[in-house]
């Protein structure tokens, strides 16, 4: 009996230590671009460890699927420049030095284009009474997309929103009556008005109303960091701190805003980078399928 607390104190150091391979790292991306998604699986050797995924400057929230396989969506911002990072993947157990694992991502170049349009000079050249109202509308977005991030809500793969394909105009540099503006961070489907527009997926709603530049506004937080935004409805069918499940309507295509026309714009925020919802969709149905 003597001898049992200095075994259980050798067993729990052999346990705490991470192996020198500590986990095996794979990942998934439609491609290695700005404004793509990119899926990582973490397989540690056993259960009891934790890990931290860090790229792009930034630690990215990870969930178990497993006791020993963890899963995470980095984002690759639109801004991102076209070179090589590493993604840095500590695994640690207990309180043992953490092991360090290591990807290159090799991010290549992408051209996005120019689009020009016409709309309502008034949201090109906003009138000073409303200057106020814009300033204060960027400013609890820009808070929005920093707060902490909450629990994953979504557990199947990401879905559109409407039935209409989505062109092409995520990223492409948007010029409104001869005046250059941001890139443009959505996916535009061009449904007709009173579509019906349904969650790609489950979460809480973080925002419903009216703002200057999308019209009727719908921001939904799908948890770990990951924001949707429905912009231009003609109606908002939820309000803010619904839960709701896959599907749930969230309102109507419309023509509210600066538009030239009725549309559903979908932006996706993951972890603060702005992504195609489009990519968003591909890794996750990929995913669910193994892949």
């Amino acid at each position: 009996m003597r001898g049992w607390p200095v075994l259980l104190a050798l067993f729990g150091a052999m346990v705490q230590a991470p192996p020198q391979d500590a986990a095996r790292v794979a990942t998934s991306a439609r491609a290695l671009q700005p404004g793509e998604v990119i899926a990582f699986t973490v397989t540690t050797p056993g259960p009891g460890y934790a890990v931290k995924l860090d790229v792009f400057d930034r630690t990215w929230p990870l969930f178990q699927v497993d006791a020993a396989t963890w899963r995470g969506l980095v984002g690759i911002d639109l801004d991102t420049p076209p070179r090589s990072y590493t993604a840095v993947i500590l695994v640690s157990a207990g309180s043992a030095e953490p092991a360090r694992v290591t990807r290159r991502l090799s991010i290549v170049a992408k051209s996005f284009g120019t689009r020009t349009l016409t709309v309502d000079d008034s949201f090109v050249n906003p009138p000073a009474d409303v200057a106020a109202r814009i300033a204060s509308e960027s400013s609890r977005l820009a808070d929005l997309w920093k707060r902490e991030p909450t629990p994953r809500a979504w557990a199947e793969p990401f879905t559109v929103p409407v039935p209409e394909p989505a062109n092409s105009a995520f990223g492409k540099r948007s010029v409104f009556n001869g005046q250059v503006r941001n890139p443009h961070t959505g996916a535009d489907f061009p449904s007709k008005a009173g579509t019906i527009v349904s969650a790609p997926n489950a979460g809480t709603v973080a925002l419903a109303e009216d703002l200057y530049f999308s019209g009727n506004t719908v921001i939904v937080d799908h948890g770990l960091g990951m924001f949707s935004t429905f912009a231009h409805l003609s109606e908002i069918g939820v309000r803010a701190g619904e839960v709701l499940a896959p599907g749930h309507v969230i309102g109507k295509v419309g023509a509210t805003g600066r538009v030239t026309g009725p549309h559903l714009h979908w932006a996706v925020r993951l972890n603060g980078a702005r992504v195609d919802p489009l990519s968003l969709v591909w890794v996750t149905a990929k995913r669910a399928q193994g892949k």
